[in-house]
Formats: C-alpha cells, sequence, structure tokens
C-alpha cells in the first residue's frame, strides 16, 4: 500500500493507516470519527484500490480503532557548511590533492572543517 495517500489524499493518509489485506478484507487503523468517515467512502475507497492494483483484491474494509498515527518528524536543520581559513586551507591542499578518490577527497575537506569550527574557529 506504497500508494494509500494517492488512493484516498493526504488527510485521510494521514488519519489511517492500512494494516493487512486478508481474503479480501483491507484492515485500516484510524480513530472513530474517522472510521465513520471512511465507512461512508467505503464504495469509492475500494474501486480506487482495485483499478490501482488492475484487479479486485479488496472487497471490504475492516476498521480497528486506535489513536491516529503521530505525524512524520521533520528532518533536522541543514548543517551550515564549516569552512577553513584560508591559511588552513591552503595548508591542506597538498595533502588533500595526493588522494585520488575525489569522494574521499570531498569528505576529509568536510571533516578539517567541522574540526576546525569545534576548535572555535570559523
Amino acid at each position: 500500500m506504497a500508494d494509500w495517500a494517492e488512493l484516498v489524499g493526504p488527510a485521510l493518509a494521514a488519519a489511517a493507516v492500512p494494516e493487512r489485506l486478508s481474503a479480501g478484507t483491507l484492515t485500516l487503523a484510524c480513530s472513530g470519527p474517522v472510521a465513520m468517515e471512511l465507512q461512508h467512502l467505503a464504495p469509492q475507497i475500494v474501486e480506487r484500490i482495485n483499478a490501482a492494483l488492475g484487479r479486485v483484491a479488496v472487497e471490504r474494509l475492516r476498521f480497528r480503532q486506535r489513536p491516529p498515527p503521530s505525524p512524520p518528524t521533520p528532518a533536522p536543520p541543514a548543517a551550515r557548511p564549516a569552512t577553513l581559513p584560508p591559511a588552513a586551507a591552503a595548508a591542506l591542499a597538498p595533502r588533500l590533492a595526493a588522494i585520488a578518490d575525489p569522494g574521499l577527497r570531498a569528505a576529509l575537506e568536510r571533516l578539517a572543517g567541522r574540526v576546525y569550527r569545534g576548535r572555535g574557529g570559523a
């Protein structure tokens, strides 16, 4: 049910979670008020799911009452890029130039910036 949000819309997808599909019955976990709304929308939801699957897989919906799912936790803010002062960057450049792998070279350069920032620099 990876396409659940597309099938029922973001509002209902946030309030109801598909738990399992067994013998034509799709079990949804949701709160009581949402279950009432989904019960009224059941024919449309079943039709959308079956159309997306290309076959009749869901014949009926079953509701299991539980608290609504918690919203996803936001991603942590991106750390500001750590930069070395010009003198430190000039001293580090010849050592980094000797590293053939560009990914490793970039990672070491970022690490150097963070170490410098951690010591009260930049």
